[in-house]
């Protein structure tokens, strides 16, 4: 049987989702006249521009992801609850949880975006994206575990496979993750296997449009694909045209 959470006459705002929207618009909320029930199937808010780092074992997850209930302790007229919702009724204004239900008067869904494999989901298991923690540390795990298994092939040509990595999206977190893998390669790993050369490592970019950044000024993306390229090594190709730097 389906429980109301909330009973009270006040304007009841719900926003579903605890990402970047949801925060904003429930700290705008904060000193207005209504009762805000901010949802989200996690409890914490993950800063995902950062996930790139973490996917590079340069930061821990607990560094760029903070407890939403900790973020809005002071904010008296904001509730937080952990659930996945399951259905919206507009009609009744009811958000569904379950075998919980919260009305609202105000509905504000916020839930993000999700990565596309443009009509190929089944590259998925090959291909991670890059959007939860669950995300970047499956993705720290084959990128560690790449230079391990070429640290201990014999076999040349298995072994440049191994130093190959592949990124397909020039996109902020596409050009980011590309930039620490060659950060990774390059600086940090380079002193630390007796097998391989980590230096060796080969970083391809691939690009469905004419250039990387492309909600960015062309100039500013052209500098970056100039340090992408020639600074770092980093092979870019726009896969439209088979155009290569």
């Amino acid at each position: 049987m389906a429980v109301s959470l909330n009973n009270n006459a006040q304007h009841q705002v719900v926003i579903v989702g605890g990402g970047f929207g949801g925060l904003y618009a429930a700290k705008a909320l904060n000193a207005g006249n209504v009762n805000v029930t901010l949802i989200d199937k996690r409890n914490f808010h993950l800063f995902q521009p950062l996930l790139y780092q973490v996917a590079t074992g340069t930061l821990s997850p607990s560094d760029i992801s903070a407890p939403l209930r900790s973020v809005f302790s002071k904010s008296k007229n904001t509730k937080v609850l952990l659930g996945e919702v399951n259905e919206i009724d507009p009609k009744a204004q009811q958000v569904i949880l379950g075998d919980e239900v919260v009305p609202y008067d105000t509905l504000i869904v916020a839930t993000g975006a999700n990565h596309s494999y443009f009509g190929k989901d089944n590259w998925e298991k090959v291909a991670p994206g890059l959007k939860t923690v669950e995300d970047a540390i499956e993705m720290r795990r084959r990128i560690f575990s790449a230079f391990e298994a070429a640290e201990k092939e014999t076999d040349p040509e298995k072994r440049r496979a191994w130093l190959s990595f592949v990124i397909v999206g020039g996109g902020p977190t596409g050009v980011e993750l590309a930039g620490a893998i060659a950060e990774l390669a390059y600086k940090t790993l380079k002193e630390d296997f007796r097998s391989i050369d980590t230096s060796e490592t080969k970083i391809l970019l691939l690009q469905g449009g004419p250039r990387i950044l492309p909600h960015m000024a062309p100039e500013l993306s052209d500098i970056s694909r100039q340090y992408l390229c020639q600074k770092l090594g980093i092979e870019l190709t726009h896969s439209h045209q088979g155009d290569k730097y």
